[in-house]
């Protein structure tokens, strides 16, 4: 997991609101399961094999940077003291948020952001979300790739 990527300069790695936010490799998006469409969805994020936390993913072409190549960013909602950058990021991606679009500035881009944020923070309290934060993905010991529940 990286921090920052191509056309993101203008986004800070470590949110002022808090949270930190990381792209995967073109390796990792080009084994997402075909039915994975774009957009922004909600789920459970892993660091490591550290504690879970609340995150919003966005995959696809991010049209305000006029993105060529298909991308996947995840924001973690939690203030870490560090980076982790070159740790393993484990996803559980329960429930879409909304598809993806093209802002008018960065300040409507960020504003959907905070209002992404706010709809997980939501929607993961519901009892059916919350249980997934144990997931037993979460809990094997090697890294290894699960994709669409297989």
């Amino acid at each position: 997991v990286k921090p920052g990527g191509v056309g993101m300069r203008s986004l800070p790695y470590f949110w002022p609101w808090g949270g930190v936010r990381a792209n995967f490799p073109d390796s990792v998006v080009a084994q997402l399961p075909a039915d994975i469409g774009t957009g922004i969805y909600y789920g459970w994020a892993c660091v490591g094999s550290g504690r879970r936390h609340k995150m919003v993913t966005s995959i696809g072409w991010n049209p305000y940077y006029n993105n060529t190549h298909k991308s996947m960013e995840t924001h973690v909602i939690h203030t870490f003291k560090e980076d982790f950058y070159g740790q393993v990021l484990s996803l559980v991606l329960v429930g879409y948020i909304r598809p993806e679009r093209s802002f008018k500035s960065l300040d409507d881009l960020v504003t959907a952001i905070h209002s992404d944020i706010e709809a997980a923070k939501q929607k993961l309290e519901q009892p059916e979300h919350l249980k997934l934060k144990d997931d037993v993905f979460f809990q094997t010991a090697e890294p290894e790739v699960i994709m669409n529940g297989h």
